[in-house]
């Protein structure tokens, strides 16, 4: 039951033992609710039989003291066993996911929008924790004492009991078969928020460009279009729900009818007595009650099925394992028939083969879309290959546990993605043990003490979201540092000097020069510079390896490499 739930609602093996206690709560508060009408049902008799006495009264005020102190105790857990376990429990499950994002292969990222993942951490979570703190529970106690109670009144008197509980299988079968439509209506709405996630947070990041090219104007109106549609979607949502709901309760409706009915007709026959009567009619007002709010509850967890998939999607993505200890003999990288393919079917990669020496720079070029990029990520298993093997130190890659792996890295993007803190934090990210004195040291190695020189809390100054506050430059040279930090016996560089201008480009050529030393090299290079310092050029087209070999010998038997230094010699000596 246990698993079941686990796997029906997205929840961990704590939260769903914690969704069966709270449902138990619930049982126990709408049980404790009924104990009242039972005491209310013996003051009548007693009334009914010539008044209270004082023996009496003192009954009925114990027995309304401690319906008072049950109800207390009832409703008490019921609070801290749905809405204080619920909150733990969307904590939990947050973690879950951001921990299961991290351990994904990144081409499940290569299909999924930053605002669709956002929204399913985010908005799916806390409706869930709506679902599980208001509807569940309740939904589940109001069943489980409704047939409790059914099962007594049926002990009592058969035909009154029917007259009070026919309502219900009807009631619940008309929301039970509006789920297809309101799981329709629900997917629909969560596209149309989605979409205009990515468009609000498009037109945040594209600000710049859109007031560049004066497109604001229509790239609002494209907005307001998808606000308009999440309004829509809303709309049409509630109805949806409201329409089912609505016509059960009014079904509900009839069961107060046909219990007085029916009561009238076996009271003036003589077949029950009036007693028996007003406690059929006590019960039955107390027992729709709850149903109209489980009947809602039931449609709200009908359309939480979307936001369950949405996280189910992530939760059941194969995530990357492998041991934590190391077996390399050396860093070489060897390439041997790799092939790769993305989820969609595109194919990236196909037998490509090549070594990456230590203490050599083995540099990747080739045309746009040859597969450089895709062949670095790869020696970092940030995705796992389709065929083939790669190996560091004659180590299977595949049997390694990424963050293990890794630790044998230092990579520089191209594109650097720095975070809202200070420039010291942003350097310590390649170690995040290292003392400030080690980071400076990086710093200064990276070139990074010029500018932070200028600033006026130094390397405590706050850099702005994604280093908005500094320039290109100064971003990658706090990308460069954590390499110096971080000290790996294998760099990975993606043209790390392409946005600094030529001054500082010299300097961290040298710097980098003193980084690379003794260490295994693999650089994706756009420029023809940086390529005629390497060791070896592996030259990639349309997933393959068309050429490799020393820039001298290339430049003698090759036919790309020539060429392409051949049109960046010409585009060097272009000017306007």
């Amino acid at each position: 039951m246990i698993k079941t739930l686990q796997r029906r609602f997205a929840l961990s093996r704590q939260g769903a033992v914690d969704l069966i206690k709270g449902c138990l709560a619930c049982v126990a508060q709408d049980i404790s609710f009924m104990l009242p009408v039972g005491l209310l049902y013996y003051f009548v008799i007693d009334m009914m039989n010539g008044g209270v006495n004082g023996n009496r009264i003192a009954f009925y005020a114990v027995g309304t003291l401690i319906c008072l102190c049950l109800i207390f105790i009832a409703t008490r857990f019921q609070y801290n066993a749905t809405y204080l376990a619920t909150y733990v429990e969307s904590g939990v499950r947050r973690i879950s996911l951001a921990e299961q994002l991290r351990k994904i292969p990144l081409s499940f990222f290569g299909k999924k929008d930053l605002a669709d993942l956002t929204s399913s951490i985010m908005s799916d979570c806390a409706a869930l924790e709506t679902a599980f703190s208001h509807f569940v529970p309740g939904l589940a106690g109001s069943l489980i004492s409704t047939t409790l109670i059914g099962i007594c009144l049926f002990a009592y008197d058969w035909r009154m009991a029917l007259a009070a509980v026919w309502v219900l299988p009807i009631a619940f079968a008309i929301t039970f078969f509006s789920a297809h439509i309101q799981e329709y209506f629900q997917s629909r709405l969560t596209k149309a928020d989605v979409a205009l996630e990515e468009g609000v947070q498009e037109c945040i990041e594209s600000l710049q460009d859109l007031k560049a090219n004066n497109a604001e104007e229509n790239y609002l109106k494209e907005l307001g279009k998808k606000i308009d549609a999440v309004e829509k979607r809303h709309i049409i949502a509630e109805l949806g729900v409201a329409v089912f709901v609505v016509s059960s309760t009014l079904i509900l409706k009839f069961g107060i009818a046909t219990v007085a009915l029916a009561g009238s007709a076996l009271l003036i026959r003589g077949e029950i007595d009036i007693p028996l009567f007003f406690m059929f009619l006590l019960v039955a007002s107390r027992l729709y009650a709850p149903l109209e709010g489980a009947l809602q509850n039931l449609a709200a967890v009908i359309s939480t099925k979307t936001n369950i998939n949405r996280m189910n999607e992530i939760l059941d993505q194969p995530i990357q394992t492998g041991t934590d200890r190391v077996t390399n003999k050396g860093y070489d990288i060897v390439f041997d028939h790799v092939g790769f393919a993305y989820n969609t079917g595109e194919t990236v990669l196909k037998d490509v083969s090549f070594t990456a020496k230590q203490g050599e720079v083995t540099a990747l070029v080739g045309p746009s879309g040859g597969g450089k990029t895709t062949v670095s990520r790869l020696a970092a298993r940030f995705w796992d290959i389709s065929k083939g093997r790669i190996t560091v130190g004659g180590m299977d890659i595949s049997k390694i546990e990424p963050e293990t792996l890794l630790s044998l890295y230092s990579i520089v993007f191209q594109d650097v993605t720095l975070f809202n803190n200070t420039i010291m934090e942003n350097i310590r990210i390649g170690r995040k043990d290292a003392t400030d004195e080690e980071v400076i040291a990086a710093a200064r190695l990276a070139n990074c003490e010029e500018f932070a020189a200028k600033l006026p809390d130094g390397y405590h100054s706050m850099i702005g979201e994604n280093g908005c506050e500094l320039s290109g430059g100064e971003r990658q040279r706090i990308s460069i540092a954590r390499a110096f930090l971080k000290n790996a016996p294998i760099i990975l560089l993606d043209e790390a000097t392409a946005s600094l201008d030529v001054e500082n480009e010299t300097l961290m050529q040298a710097a980098l020069s003193r980084l690379i030393k003794d260490k295994t090299v693999l650089v994706i290079a756009h420029r023809m510079r940086t390529v005629s310092g390497a060791d070896k050029v592996v030259v990639l087209s349309d997933g393959t390896v068309v050429e490799q070999g020393t820039p001298g010998e290339l430049m003698n038997t090759g036919k790309i490499y020539p060429h392409m230094v051949k049109l960046q010699m010409i585009s060097q000596n272009w000017g306007i």
